[in-house]
C-alpha cells in the first residue's frame, strides 16, 4: 500500500524522506533554524529540490552554518567558494550566507534568542492549518511578511516573506501537511 503525500514531494525518493522526516517538524534550535533560514534563502528562483540535493555541500562549504566561522569568511573565501559546483555559484547568494551569520551574531550579542524571536511570529508553538490541498497553501502570511520585515531590519537579507513562509513551514512553526497526507494532524514536536 502506498503512503499518501503532500503532493509537492512527488515521487523523488529524496525529497519524499525531506518531506516524511524534516518538512513541517518544529525545531527549536538557534543554530539549525539560522541554517535553515540560509538555505532557505539559496532557493530563491530554484526549486527546493535543487537545494536539498546540495544541502550537505552547503553544510561542508559553510562549517555546518556556524554563524562565528562564517562571519570571519573574507572575499579571498568568498571567490573559492563560487568555484564549487556543489552549492549554488551565485555571489549575491554566498555573500548573504556570511551577511546573515554576521546580522545572527550581532543580535544574539545584545542579548537576545534568536529561537524565541522567530517562534514569537506564531505566538511560540506550531500553527496547525487545515488545507485540503497544496493549491490552498498561501505563498507568504502576514506572519511571514512580519517576520520578513523584521529579519530585514536586523540586516538579514534573502528573507522576504515568500521564503520566510517556506523557512516557518520547513521548520514547523506552521503545519501545512494537507488533508490527504498521513502526516496530516500529527503531533510533530520532537519527543
Amino acid at each position: 500500500m502506498d503512503i499518501e503525500r503532500c503532493k509537492w514531494c512527488g515521487d523523488d525518493p529524496v525529497y519524499q524522506q525531506y518531506h516524511d522526516e524534516v518538512w513541517g517538524r518544529p525545531v527549536y534550535d538557534s543554530q539549525e533554524l539560522f541554517a535553515k533560514l540560509c538555505l532557505d534563502g539559496q532557493q530563491a528562483g530554484l526549486s527546493w529540490i535543487t537545494i536539498l540535493k546540495k544541502q550537505a555541500n552547503y553544510e561542508r562549504l559553510f562549517a555546518n552554518f556556524d554563524a562565528k566561522v562564517i562571519a570571519t569568511y573574507d572575499e579571498n573565501k568568498v571567490e573559492q567558494l563560487l568555484l564549487d559546483p556543489g552549492i549554488v555559484r551565485n555571489r549575491l547568494k554566498v555573500n548573504s550566507i556570511i551577511r546573515n551569520a554576521k546580522a545572527l551574531l550581532k543580535f544574539e550579542a545584545e542579548g537576545n534568542d534568536f529561537n524565541e524571536f522567530l517562534w514569537g511570529f506564531v505566538g511560540g508553538q506550531p500553527k496547525i492549518n487545515n488545507f485540503a490541498s497544496m493549491e490552498e497553501l498561501p505563498a507568504q502570511t502576514p506572519e511571514s511578511e512580519a517576520m520578513s520585515k523584521a529579519l530585514k531590519k536586523l540586516g538579514f537579507n534573502f528573507v522576504g516573506p515568500t521564503i520566510c513562509y517556506a523557512f516557518m513551514q520547513a521548520v514547523g512553526m506552521v503545519n501545512d501537511h494537507t488533508q490527504d497526507c498521513f502526516l496530516y494532524g500529527k503531533d510533530l514536536n520532537p519527543k
